[in-house]
């Protein structure tokens, strides 16, 4: 990727931070990227805020994912420990956190430097805003909405490889009996939960979907198309079996050592592609909305900054956050990432395939929220738990798993 003559170059920029800093600062940043792919994107951010000579990025890598992460973010917070800045999904997540008024504003920064006119689309500053006032930098746009093909699974088995969700359901028996796991899926509750959404969003439609999960219609739920997608489901979680796995990374090297068929997975899978050398089109396939519908949610990843006694520490935040949305970081963040930046003055030409489609589909206005900027944390619990114990067993059936996730939504906050 490059960037347009027009944006200022990265040495400029760290010149004008470095001039600006009133002292030299460590700032500790928490975060849940430790995948291989996630790491090397998570270092192009410490590399830019070292680069400025004057402070310093101090890692709070957190193993296990986000599940795992926040919980001991919130705890340090609370307790009186707080880290200098940490990684949260755009949405709800921070809510209390900000009405307890534990979180830096940002909004002087947001204002002085034109977020709003820069952030696309503008519910992604919207997710980082309360009662007016922004607290958290959007970073980039991640959406579940992907299905990841390995291109060698399907030749190893005689099969061509599938362009939409019936095909691939179609031609799984013989995957299967070629040796293959037609399903990778890892024993995260996110993990069940994404899988089960993104298959929402394919075969009920996005309007059904939004009924749901932005309107809290428990009766769409059992409507129809919903009834479809959880009949859907049963029969794809037996095709998951043999995965053996733990971590979203875990499964998606199944899809890179062709030992699986395909992964529903987010587009940051494409990091762990990268790093292992994969080519899109070539070695991998992509299906957005599985093949189905052309749509992405727009959700990803911001962060916030706790509130400090120590003003040299407030202005390193601030510097910090707006470095996070600068043209050069934004690029280099996201291309190690497989993410798409939240800025729309930066020059994408030499995207892969998978990403292209991608920056094609939000070029197109068909995107949707993620989940986490329309459920509360507690819900959104409440279906992880749900889809954990459904995806894991042929005990639940499609029926009685469809009348429980109407009960939680029915009681959605």
């Amino acid at each position: 990727m490059r960037l347009t003559a027009r944006l200022m170059g990265a040495s400029a920029l760290c010149a004008a931070m470095a001039a600006t800093s009133a002292a030299a600062v460590e700032l500790e940043v928490t975060h849940w990227w430790t995948s291989g792919g996630e790491a090397a994107a998570v270092a192009k951010f410490a590399e830019a805020l070292n680069a400025t000579g004057t402070h310093t990025w101090v890692d709070g890598a957190i193993a296990g994912g986000g599940d795992t992460a926040r919980p001991i973010m919130i705890s340090r917070i609370l307790g009186g420990d707080p880290m200098d800045a940490f990684q949260f999904n755009h949405g709800r997540q921070a809510e209390e956190l900000i009405e307890a008024g534990l979180m830096l504003d940002l909004t002087d920064v947001a204002e002085a430097n034109g977020w709003k006119d820069l952030v696309n689309p503008p519910d992604l500053l919207d997710a980082c805003t309360y009662e007016g006032r922004i607290y958290c930098v959007p970073v980039n746009i991640h959406s579940w909405q992907w299905m990841w093909l390995s291109n060698k699974a399907y030749e190893d088995a005689g099969l061509p490889v599938p362009t939409n969700w019936q095909e691939f359901m179609d031609s799984a028996d013989e995957l299967q009996a070629a040796g293959k796991i037609p399903l990778a899926l890892g024993g995260q509750p996110w993990q069940s939960a994404g899988a089960f959404q993104v298959m929402a969003t394919a075969i009920a439609g996005t309007d059904a979907w939004l009924k749901v999960f932005r309107d809290k219609d428990s009766e769409a739920v059992m409507g129809p198309e919903f009834t479809q997608v959880f009949e859907s489901a049963a029969q794809a979680r037996e095709f998951t079996r043999g995965s053996n796995v733990q971590d979203w990374n875990q499964a998606t090297n199944l899809v890179i050592t062709d030992a699986a068929g395909g992964q529903i997975m987010g587009d940051w899978a494409q990091g762990e592609f990268a790093l292992a050398g994969e080519v899109a089109g070539t070695d991998y396939s992509c299906l957005p909305g599985l093949g189905m519908s052309d749509v992405i949610s727009t959700g990803g990843d911001a962060f916030y900054f706790p509130a400090q006694d120590d003003p040299e520490v407030t202005a390193a935040q601030k510097e910090l956050a707006q470095l996070m949305i600068s043209p050069e970081v934004q690029v280099s963040f996201n291309a190690a990432k497989g993410s798409l930046p939240v800025r729309g003055d930066v020059n994408l030409e030499a995207v892969n395939d998978c990403t292209r489609k991608g920056l094609d589909i939000l070029a197109s206005g068909n995107i949707i929220p993620a989940t986490e900027q329309l459920l509360s944390p507690d819900t959104a619990q409440q279906v992880n738990d749900l889809m954990t114990e459904f995806w894991a067993s042929s005990d639940m059936s499609a029926a009685d798993a469809q009348q429980r996730f109407a009960d939680i939504i029915a009681s959605a906050d």
